[in-house]
C-alpha cells in the first residue's frame, strides 16, 4: 500500500508541530493569505518550524493567493515545495508556477457546494492535467468561506471525485477522530486532512485527538488495502 497522506493543518508552534508529527501526521499544513480565517503563526515563524520538522514529515503551504509570483515567493520563504491552492487561480498561473518553482507539488482544492456539485466535477476535469493531487473541502453558505469551515459535506460528491480522478484525492471538511474511519471507507481517498477536528476549546491541537485521528485513519486505509 502506498503511504496514505494524513495532513494536520493549522500549525501554530514548533511544539505543536513536533507533537502532531509524533502522532503520525505525514504532512503539516500552514495556511497563509486567507480570505476568512486568521493565520496561526507568522510566515517567519512557520519557516523556523518547517526547518526543524522530522525527516519524512512534509510541510504544505495552504493559500488563497492566485498569482504564481506571490505563491513562489511565499514558498521560498517557507522552504517548502508543496502548495495547496484554495483561491480562484487560473490555469495559466498554475503553469507559470511550475516554471518558476523547481519540483513544485501542487494540490488543487475542490470546494463541495451542495447547490452546484456538478461545477466541482467540471473543475476536476479542467485542472486534472495541471496538478498533482486534489483536496476536497466544504463551502459554508453562512460565511462564504471555501474550506477550513469545520463542516462536513456530502461524501457522495467526494466519492465521485475519487472515482473519476486520475490524480490522488485528499478528503477534508469537518473530519475528526469520530468520523474519519467512516469517511475513508466510504470515499476511498489517497489521504485525509484535519484542522479544527483535533483541537481543544483553546484552539490548540490536542495530542490525544491527533493520535486518535491518525489511528482510525490508518485502520481504515489498511482495511481498504486488504479488501
Amino acid at each position: 500500500m502506498k503511504r496514505p497522506i494524513i495532513q494536520i493543518a493549522g500549525i501554530s508552534s514548533l511544539k505543536e508541530a513536533l507533537m502532531v508529527a509524533a502522532a503520525g501526521a505525514t504532512h503539516l499544513g500552514f495556511p497563509f493569505r486567507l480570505d476568512f480565517h486568521r493565520e496561526d503563526c507568522s510566515p517567519s515563524d512557520a519557516a523556523r518550524i518547517i526547518s526543524k520538522l522530522p525527516k519524512g514529515v512534509q510541510a504544505v503551504l495552504i493559500t488563497y493567493l492566485s498569482t504564481a509570483e506571490e505563491i513562489a515567493e511565499l514558498m521560498k520563504l517557507l522552504s517548502c515545495n508543496i502548495v495547496q491552492l484554495h483561491g480562484d487561480i487560473s490555469m495559466q498561473e498554475i503553469l507559470h508556477l511550475r516554471k518558476i518553482v523547481a519540483n513544485v507539488e501542487i494540490w488543487k482544492s475542490l470546494i463541495v457546494n451542495p447547490i452546484n456539485s456538478d461545477f466541482t466535477l467540471q473543475l476536476l476535469k479542467k485542472f486534472e492535467p495541471l496538478v498533482d493531487a486534489f483536496i476536497t473541502d466544504t463551502f459554508d453558505p453562512e460565511t462564504g468561506a471555501s474550506g477550513a469551515t469545520g463542516k462536513t459535506h456530502d461524501w457522495n460528491v467526494s466519492r465521485k471525485i475519487t472515482d473519476e480522478s486520475r490524480k490522488p484525492v485528499i478528503v477534508a471538511g469537518g473530519l475528526n477522530p469520530q468520523n474519519v474511519f467512516e469517511c475513508i471507507k466510504f470515499t476511498r481517498p489517497a489521504g485525509v486532512d484535519v484542522h479544527t477536528g483535533v483541537e481543544g476549546e483553546d484552539g490548540l491541537k490536542r495530542q490525544d485527538l491527533a493520535e486518535a485521528f491518525v489511528k482510525h485513519a490508518l485502520k481504515a486505509f489498511q482495511e481498504i488495502d486488504q479488501e
